[in-house]
């Protein structure tokens, strides 16, 4: 196989031409193979092949700089770097990431997981590179959803004024993780039309110019007019108008028209914008009909593109969909608002029921925040869906635009907690601690899939800024017999005894549960909390237990800095003498890929390390 013979950065430079497109072949080939056992970003992979080989062909890595936004495109670039061989522990614990990452390979130079940050962080290498007096390359690829992002248009306007070279690929597939929409779609859909545009031109000027005596007359007249028809027939000319060159649009599965364009690039004294129209899912035929599906994908059966694992359990995102369509039907003023996710965050369905009142920004979580805060100031009552990570790229719209004017917006937070494979940028770990720290901030989580919808129904009748943050996968189907009535800042008493009261927050309840049993048949009572509210907390209940418990006991899925357990401890130390408080969360700390097991495991969130520790803190305190 050619794909044997790279074993390291630069490699594929000592091929001939024409063993290229067999690589090509060869690499499409290996990544289906390899994620339909491991999963992963397969679609936005299998469009970037040849992209990415032209790359690694105009360029010199590591010494030049490439950037990829977001980085889930970035496998074929892995490949290239010499890291084929890890691919079997892709995204799997202690293996290879599905992001770059720095410590991996110097030919990942910066890590990268949320969209619309390459072009500033490349033009921080670029005036890096300056000031060493370095000559090296530096290239931003980003795709044409991130180019939605608020960040990328406030770096490509603090790359105007450029005047050294900065390379900005962006990587068109008309899709970010759903079909773009908004106004630089539009733009980009526009721009598209420059190849049309070139071909047309070409076979008029040949004709005319064959006209006897006028022909070559009239050519002329033509070629002194292209700026001026250029400049109506192509939008491309409006990132020109900004400042900054612009190349393409240019296949972007053709690898010998990309290196000459990117030849061209290299020499410009500016930022310099390459336009590459590439397929999504490219190769693989269930993949480019349907690019969504087939974004972020578990392990599948090659052959037909099916799931290998059924979906047995509804999963709390599938929760979440059916309540929000029954909330639309009940109540006109109910709208749901997105950031680039309709599927991911469960609202497709009430797109589809209600497209009236359904609005998907683009990947701009900052600008979704203070929308659905217009929204609220309307005399609406928004639902913006987010996962957990996303969100806290919109702190400060939180803070001044909802909570500051104590708006109704609902934040419907996803993936909160750990989401396992996808690693240390995607880990909603934060929510409760960024959330919490709010002035009229209110945040529950639900115990199980009845509660969600319980959560949810209260969130819509709730007058102020309310989250409710739930976690990634299959929903909670245990406790079913406990579903009190939810009451503001209420907790809910699930087993009531003495010595030791455990209070969990939202998906640590089942394993609380079974740590209970533990604690029990070594010795010791034990009531069980449902805290429902990680803020406010149930200060009387707290105060209530801690008369006939000695030992308090918090766990969350959540970093200890800011969490639940800590404004526990707080009011218990500041109200209740005599009790002792063990809070147990996260380490505050980044987390890195794995099952959610494995990383439970290692940060001492299962149920025999929880176990352990009570046992422990108790036995000391003897």
């Amino acid at each position: 196989m050619i794909l044997d013979l790279i074993e390291k950065e630069n490699d594929i430079k000592k091929l001939p031409k024409e063993q290229l497109p067999l690589l090509a072949e060869e690499i499409r080939e290996f990544l289906i193979d390899t994620i339909s056992c491991t999963g992963g970003h397969l679609a936005s992979n299998l469009g970037a092949v040849e992209l990415t080989m032209a790359l690694h062909l105009s360029f010199e890595l590591p010494e030049d700089k490439l950037i990829w936004d977001v980085g889930h495109q970035s496998y074929t670039h892995k490949i290239l770097t010499g890291r084929k061989n890890e691919f079997n522990t892709l995204r799997k614990f202690r293996g290879i990431s599905g992001f770059p990452k720095t410590e991996e390979s110097p030919c990942d130079c910066f890590n990268t997981g949320h969209s619309s940050t390459a072009i500033s962080a490349g033009l921080g290498f670029v005036h890096a590179r300056d000031l060493n007096g370095g000559d090296n390359k530096v290239v931003s690829v980003i795709g044409d959803g991130a180019m939605t992002g608020g960040l990328a248009l406030e770096a490509l306007n603090n790359a105007l004024d450029l005047n050294k070279n900065f390379i900005i690929v962006l990587n068109d597939n008309e899709m970010s993780i759903a079909e773009n929409i908004g106004g630089v779609a539009m733009l980009l859909n526009n721009v598209r039309t420059q190849a049309s545009y070139e071909e047309l031109k070409n076979g008029v000027t040949e004709k005319i110019s064959k006209i006897p005596v006028y022909g070559d007359k009239v050519v002329g007249q033509i070629r002194k007019a292209k700026s001026s028809i250029k400049q109506l027939v192509l939008p491309a000319s409006i990132f020109e108008n900004m400042g900054i060159k612009y190349l393409g649009p240019v296949d972007g599965h053709d690898i010998e028209k990309m290196c000459k364009v990117f030849k061209l690039a290299k020499r410009v004294n500016s930022s310099v914008i390459v336009h590459v129209i590439t397929k999504k899912g490219k190769g693989y035929l269930p993949a480019e009909h349907h690019p969504a599906r087939f974004h972020g994908t578990s392990p599948f059966q090659i052959d037909t593109g099916i799931p290998k694992n059924k979906k047995l359990k509804a999963h709390y995102t599938d929760i979440f969909s059916t309540v929000m369509r029954k909330l639309g039907e009940r109540d006109e003023k109910i709208v749901a608002v997105t950031a680039a996710m309709p599927d991911g965050c469960g609202l497709k369905r009430f797109a589809h029921q209600f497209p009236e009142r359904f609005f998907d920004v683009g990947i701009a979580e900052g600008h979704a925040v203070t929308f659905a805060a217009g929204l609220a100031m309307g005399g609406f009552k928004p639902v913006f869906a987010v996962y957990s990570s996303f969100l806290q790229r919109a702190f400060d719209q939180i803070v001044h635009d909802v909570c500051m004017q104590k708006l109704p917006v609902i934040f419907a937070v996803d993936r909160a907690g750990l989401v396992g494979s996808d690693g240390e940028t995607h880990q909603g770990i934060f929510d409760l601690s960024y959330l919490g720290i709010m002035p009229n901030m209110t945040i529950m989580a639900p115990k199980n899939k009845w509660e969600l919808s319980d959560m949810m129904k209260f969130a819509a009748k709730f007058d102020g800024p309310i989250a409710v943050r739930y976690p990634r996968g299959e929903a909670c189907d245990e406790f079913e017999e406990f579903r009190q009535r939810i009451e503001y800042g209420k907790s809910e008493i699930i087993f009531e005894e003495q010595d030791i009261v455990i209070l969990a927050i939202g998906s640590m309840l089942p394993t609380a549960a079974k740590v209970r049993s533990n604690l029990i048949n070594a010795g010791y009572s034990c009531t069980l909390v449902n805290a429902r509210f990680a803020k406010p907390i149930d200060e009387n209940l707290i105060k209530e237990l801690t008369k006939v418990h000695k030992y308090v006991i918090t766990i969350e899925e959540n970093v200890c800095s800011g969490g639940y357990g800590q404004r526990v401890r707080d009011f218990v130390d500041n109200n209740c003498k005599g009790t002792n408080v063990l809070t147990i969360a996260i380490d505050d700390c980044f987390v890195q890929h794995g099952s959610t097991n494995e990383l439970l495991s290692m940060l001492h969130l299962d149920e025999d390390s929880v176990t352990n520790r009570i046992l422990k803190f108790v036995e000391n305190d003897k």
